[in-house]
C-alpha cells in the first residue's frame, strides 16, 4: 500500500507513476478524500475541547449557585455531534484505505515502461539450448509415453489443468524439491519453514493478492483461502511486528504446494503441466533494510539462477516492464529457461522486489539501532524454482532419442544413483 502523506505531498509524481503502469490520474482524488477526512476529525476535536470546556463550566456553575441545565443540554449535544463527526471520520478513513489497497505498487525508475510483455528487457543469457539429432518432444509426450504422467486420470479425480505423476517423475520431483531446499538453506543462508496453506483473509490482503485478485483463488467453506504461493505465508511471518534492526534481514524458503484458478487463463496452456490448478513451488521470501533491498534482489536473483545453473539449463534473465510487472512489485526479473519441446524461452522464476508497500499492509516494521521511531522493513520473494515448470525443462532439454531422459548430475544423489528415467521400470 502506497503512503498517502507520499502522495499529498507528490501528486504529479504519483500520476505519472498510474500511467506507466496504464492507469489513469487520481492524485487529486486522494487529496480530495484526505481532505475530507482530517475535516471530520478536525471538527470531531473542536467538539471534544468544548467538551471539555463546558464540563469545566458546569462545576463552576453549580459552586456559583447558578443553572447549570443550559450547559448540560450543550454538553449532550455536542456528545452526539461528537460520535457522528468521528463516525464519518472512520468511513472516510476506510474509504481511502480501500481505495489506496487498489493501488499498484510504484515502479522503480529502471523499469521499462511498455503495456505487455513486448516491452520487457533482456538482462543476460546463460547456457546454449541443447542441439538433437531428432525432432524434441513436448514434456507431455515424454512422460505419457513413459507411461509416468497421466492427465486422464487426475481429469477423472480432479477435471483439467491436474496431473498425476508416477514412479520415477514422481521421485524426481521430489528430488527436484529437495535439491533446491538443500542449496538455498545450506549455501545462501535460507532459513526453511513449513508454513501452513491455509490461510486468512489478512494475510492475502498483507501481499497484495486480496482485494483485487480474489478470482485468482480457491476458498473453502470455512472462509480459508489456498495460498497461491509460499509468498504470503513467508511474508506474513513478520506482519504486525516491530523487529530489531540487528534480526535483518531475514530469509526464508519453504517447499509448499500451490493453488490458482488460472481465471485469466482460459485456452493458454491447456496441454501438459505448464499452467495448472495446482502445483509445487519452492519460494524464497527476503525481510530486509530498506537500504539494502536493491542489493538483496540482485542476490535473490542470482540464488534462483544457481539452480539452474547447477541443473544445466539455458535461460535469461528479463526485467519486465511496467505493464507485465506484480501488483505488488517494484521491479522484477524473471528467469525464462529454454523449453526444446516448445522451442522457447518460458517464465521459471520471478524475483520481486516490493519495496515497503506490503510491509504497509502488513504493518511489519523495524526499530533502527540509531535515532527513533520505527521504519517500514522492506520486502521481497522469488520462485527458486517452479518445481513443475523445472521437471518439464529437465524432461524436454534431457530427453533421448530412445525416449528415455538422462538424470542431470546434480540430481543424482536425490535419485538414489539413478542415471536416466525410463527404460529400466516405473520405479527406482
Amino acid at each position: 500500500m502506497l503512503d498517502l502523506k507520499w502522495i499529498r505531498d507528490n501528486p504529479d509524481a504519483f500520476d505519472r507513476a498510474l500511467a506507466r503502469r496504464g492507469l489513469p490520474p487520481r492524485a487529486a482524488e486522494f487529496v480530495a478524500m484526505e481532505a475530507r477526512w482530517r475535516a471530520a476529525e478536525t471538527a470531531a476535536q473542536e467538539i471534544q475541547a468544548r467538551r471539555n470546556r463546558l464540563s469545566k463550566e458546569i462545576g463552576a456553575a453549580k459552586a456559583r449557585g447558578e443553572d447549570a441545565a443550559p450547559i448540560l443540554r450543550q454538553v449532550a449535544a455536542d456528545k452526539d455531534a461528537q460520535a457522528a463527526a468521528e463516525a464519518e471520520a472512520a468511513r472516510l478513513r476506510e474509504e481511502i484505505d480501500s481505495a489506496l489497497a487498489t493501488i499498484p505498487n510504484i515502479p522503480a525508475d529502471d523499469v521499462p515502461d511498455g503495456a505487455d510483455e513486448s516491452a520487457n528487457r533482456l538482462v543476460r543469457s546463460h547456457g546454449t539450448p541443447p542441439a538433437f539429432g531428432f525432432k524434441p518432444r513436448a514434456h507431455d509426450e515424454i512422460g505419457e509415453t513413459l507411461g509416468l504422467m497421466d492427465f486422464a486420470r487426475a481429469g477423472k479425480l480432479s477435471g483439467a489443468r491436474f496431473v498425476v505423476l508416477k514412479g520415477q517423475l514422481a521421485r524426481l520431483e521430489r528430488a527436484l524439491a529437495q535439491f533446491m531446499l538443500d542449496l538455498h538453506t545450506r549455501e545462501f543462508g535460507y532459513l526453511e519453514v513449513q508454513p501452513p496453506v491455509l490461510v486468512r483473509d489478512e494475510a492475502l490482503f498483507g501481499t497484495g493478492q486480496l482485494p483485487k485478485f480474489a478470482d485468482d483463488l480457491f476458498r473453502t467453506t470455512g472462509g480459508y483461502w489456498l495460498i497461491p504461493t509460499a509468498e504470503v505465508p513467508l511474508t506474513n511471518l513478520v506482519a504486525d511486528e516491530i523487529l530489531d534492526e540487528r534480526q535483518l534481514p531475514q530469509r526464508f524458503t519453504a517447499w509448499t504446494p500451490c493453488f490458482r484458478s488460472e481465471a485469466g487463463a482460459a485456452g493458454r496452456d491447456t496441454r501438459g503441466m505448464i499452467r495448472q490448478h495446482q502445483f509445487s513451488k519452492v519460494e524464497l521470501v527476503s525481510i530486509v533494510h530498506p537500504d539494502r533491498s536493491e542489493e538483496e534482489h540482485e542476490r535473490m536473483t542470482a540464488c534462483a539462477e544457481e539452480v539452474l545453473k547447477r541443473l544445466g539449463l539455458a535461460y535469461r534473465v528479463m526485467l519486465l516492464s511496467t505493464g507485465d510487472m506484480g501488483f505488488s512489485a517494484r521491479k522484477t526479473y524473471d528467469l525464462d529457461v529454454w523449453l526444446p519441446g516448445q522451442n522457447a524461452y518460458r517464465e521459471i522464476s520471478s524475483c520481486s522486489n516490493c519495496g515497503d508497500f506490503q510491509a504497509r499492509r502488513m504493518k511489519a516494521r523495524f526499530r533502527p539501532q540509531e535515532g527513533k521511531g520505527t521504519r517500514f522493513v522492506h520486502t521481497l520473494n522469488g520462485s527458486g524454482l517452479a518445481v513443475g515448470r523445472t521437471l518439464i525443462a529437465v524432461l524436454e532439454n534431457y530427453q533421448r532419442e530412445d525416449g528415455t531422459v538422462a538424470v542431470p548430475e546434480a540430481l543424482r544423489p536425490y535419485m538414489g544413483g539413478l542415471t536416466a528415467i525410463g527404460g529400466g521400470g516405473t520405479d527406482v
